[in-house]
């Protein structure tokens, strides 16, 4: 807004041709002055620069908003975007609707997370609770199986899969790309922004993204300049087709002695105690805090009490809560649809019970 140009305001023409002789060309140039300074370089009166630069700013300085305007224009966006439903009730609750359109989504926990359930419930038509069209799925490591998603297919909407071809027409809606490193993948990345719009795609799924950036560089500036520009394009691809993008990352062990991952973890200066607490031996996710900051919602699968468990570690609108599931041929099942209320740094902290989760 700063370097607007002061011709295009719908300044009277004298005042503007005056502007433009004292070599006063953009909002910068005239808001930089005090009146009295514009006064003398302009040969003008008081009244006439007040009124000149009240005008700039109201043009240049973009209006301000309201928390409840903030709200409805939310909601509105929301009503025409919607969500993709997770078709767990509980989680589908705590989400608002499922995982919502123009922002990216993080599933965090190690391989059978349930990527291939939401590719199927994209492809699924509207009228079964789908978003009834494509689904780009960005297949970094070659774990994608078509006859898994359609073996949950036939366990989940046995009337739909058995009906003649209908298996095939679904499979055909999910369209596999295989990078072969990172940089083969930021080459590929304007391509596929095209190929959302081409192919009506309502689901983007990149899995995974530490296993692009694995190797690639060295921890350190480089790496996160990379990570930076690669979540921003990310982010910018949800926004500009209006679509869920579900992004899976990787854990990693964290030791007793490492700095924790977000402020709140860190001990109060006020606080003495001799024998701070420490967490049980636990996973972190991978890519770092960074990019931690940068996702909008964090789904994250963990092990706890001889449980599989999935909760809501990071939302702009939902609490921090989880659910306890398993693993069946349908896909996640909940156990039940009353949630567990995740407290303080427990959100973030992905417990193992001592090993890696197999699923």
């Amino acid at each position: 807004m700063a370097n607007k140009l002061i011709r295009e305001m719908g300044l009277p023409g004298s005042i503007a041709n005056v502007f433009a002789a004292r070599n006063i060309i953009t909002a910068k140039d005239a808001l930089s002055l005090s009146e009295f300074e514009l006064m003398e370089l302009l040969d003008m009166g008081l009244e006439e620069v007040a009124l000149a630069v009240a005008h700039i700013s109201e043009i240049s300085c973009p209006p301000y908003q309201t928390a409840l305007s903030l709200l409805d224009q939310k909601n509105q966006n929301e009503h025409f975007t919607g969500h993709l439903p997770t078709h767990l009730k509980g989680l589908d609750a705590a989400l608002c609707g499922g995982i919502p359109s123009g922002v990216v989504t993080e599933l965090v926990g190690p391989a059978g997370i349930g990527k291939t359930q939401l590719a199927l419930l994209a492809s699924l038509p509207t009228s079964y609770g789908g978003l009834g069209g494509c689904v780009m799925y960005i297949d970094v490591e070659s774990k994608f199986s078509s006859r898994r998603m359609i073996e949950m297919g036939i366990s989940s909407f046995p009337e739909i899969f058995r009906m003649e071809g209908l298996a095939q027409e679904m499979a055909g809606r999910v369209l596999i790309l295989r990078p072969e490193s990172l940089s083969d993948f930021t080459e590929s990345l304007q391509q596929i922004k095209v190929s959302l719009l081409q192919h009506h795609v309502k689901l983007l799924i990149i899995d995974s993204m530490a296993a692009l950036m694995s190797g690639e560089y060295d921890q350190g500036a480089p790496r996160h300049h990379h990570l930076g520009w690669h979540i921003s394009f990310i982010k910018s691809l949800a926004e500009f087709s209006q679509i869920p993008v579900v992004v899976t990352n990787q854990v990693r062990s964290q030791g007793h002695d490492e700095v924790p991952q977000y402020l709140f973890q860190v001990q109060c200066r006020d606080e003495t105690v001799e024998d701070p607490p420490k967490f049980d031996s636990h996973l972190v996710a991978a890519l770092g805090i960074n990019w931690a900051h940068a996702v909008s919602i964090r789904l994250v699968l963990e092990y706890r009490s001889a449980q599989r468990f999935i909760k809501i570690a990071k939302s702009p609108k939902s609490p921090s809560v989880g659910f306890f599931f398993n693993i069946t041929a349908c896909g996640i099942s909940l156990l039940n649809d009353e949630s567990t209320e995740i407290l303080g740094p427990e959100a973030n902290t992905i417990h193992s019970q001592g090993s890696i989760i197999n699923y």
